[in-house]
């Protein structure tokens, strides 16, 4: 209902108070504080904004829904105070309005209606509090304090998720980096081991980096993700390091080797699996060390797997290590061209060889391969897993 001039009278006389008054209880930060009043009763708001005014409050009014949007849209607000049945429409839409544009800003309905269905109702749409008409002045300063207390708490809290989300992503970025950095120290550590195997088998010196080089160029064309990537790439490099427990006599022998001296260098699988496995870092990698003599056929070693049985990294591995076995110099023979390997890989297909890795090999021309091994003899390096995730396909842009 609408208040008589005597409640009125009351109201405004209350709200009127001395100038010292006035300037012991309305503290300075509260002029930046912005208050919009919704009510189309001229007198009501009249006295809402001059009781928040006397606090220091800023405030602006407005008689209805559509010159209340027009003030949101132009200015911020602190809190709203809108009467629940305003002139042009509902102030509850007002409020869902409000809502879904600015959730933090709170909204106090103001209602001559005393039915606490109405109440509750705006509080279930998310009205932060309400008040009947006609109210006392203490109760509407109370209200307002309450609601911009918690506006300023969603603010904190929102400002310390903020904040959280900086911090995480900072602590992210250093322990990325931390990582980045722990793994170049994994790198230098496989160069060096890499390095410490060329030094006992001088004759394939270089194979290694060769073989790394020639293995993520070919895991790459098919499609393997980076992460996978650097697994099959240390462990192209580390293939060999089980001939590190290799007797010299046997490693080194210029001859054939005989049944039992051959039994014994196939043993280089199995103790390469053995020093690696144990490596946190590179026990996915012991598993494709492990199986790199492995043949499609299921004729290899060390136990006759065939197929898909196979681990993928093994499979393109195998390619790659017979594509530089054949064009490097050996004791025996003089190396051959990258187009002769590609005819011998293409004839053992479906034996020796994956007949999918084979198909993708082939796609790449004789002249890439050349290019890339000579990009590693003149820089005498390993591909450093760094620059697997942003290396290019041989054969795509």
């Amino acid at each position: 209902m609408a208040l008589n001039l005597a409640e009125l009278g009351a109201m405004f006389a209350a709200a009127k108070l001395p100038a010292e008054a006035n300037a012991r209880e309305a503290p300075g930060l509260r002029r930046s504080i912005r208050i919009l009043v919704v009510d189309g009763e001229e007198p009501v708001r009249s006295m809402i904004g001059a009781t928040l005014e006397n606090q220091g409050y800023h405030v602006e009014m407005a008689v209805d829904g559509r010159e209340a949007i027009e003030i949101l849209n132009q200015n911020a607000f602190d809190l709203v105070l809108t009467e629940v049945l305003i002139r042009d429409g509902n102030g509850i839409a007002l409020m869902e309005y409000i809502r879904g544009k600015q959730p933090q800003l709170p909204v106090v309905m103001v209602t001559s209606v005393h039915d606490i269905d109405v109440a509750i109702d705006s509080m279930h749409r998310g009205a932060y509090d309400y008040l009947l008409k006609p109210f006392e002045r203490e109760h509407l300063l109370g209200t307002v304090q309450r609601a911009l207390e918690y506006r300023q708490t969603l603010e904190e809290s929102n400002s310390y998720q903020q904040n959280l989300e900086l911090v995480v992503r900072a602590r992210t970025e250093l322990l990325r980096q931390a990582m980045e950095d722990l793994e170049h120290s994994y790198d230098i550590t496989l160069e060096a081991l890499g390095d410490a195997l060329d030094l006992k088998d001088s004759e394939t010196e270089g194979h290694s980096r060769r073989v790394t080089a020639y293995t993520i160029a070919l895991a790459r064309e098919m499609g393997i993700s980076s992460a996978e990537i650097k697994v099959i790439a240390r462990a192209a490099f580390l293939h060999d390091i089980g001939k590190m427990a290799i007797p010299d006599k046997i490693l080194c022998k210029p001859g054939p080797l005989s049944k039992e001296e051959q039994r014994v260098m196939r043993d280089h699988c199995t103790c390469g699996y053995d020093m690696l496995r144990k490596i946190p870092f590179l026990s996915a990698a012991a598993e494709i060390v492990f199986t790199h003599q492995e043949r499609h056929d299921g004729s290899g070693y060390p136990s006759g797997l065939r197929g898909s049985e196979i681990p993928t990294g093994a499979r393109i591995f195998a390619v790659a290590d017979a594509l530089d076995a054949i064009t490097s110099d050996r004791p025996y023979r003089k190396a051959r061209s990258f187009e002769a390997a590609r005819k011998e890989i293409l004839r053992h297909s479906g034996t020796q060889f994956d007949p999918g890795v084979v198909e993708v090999f082939l796609k790449i021309s004789p002249e890439i391969w050349h290019e890339l091994r000579r990009e590693i003899l003149a820089h005498n390096k390993l591909f450093s897993t760094f620059d697997i995730a942003n290396a290019k396909s041989p054969t795509k842009p």
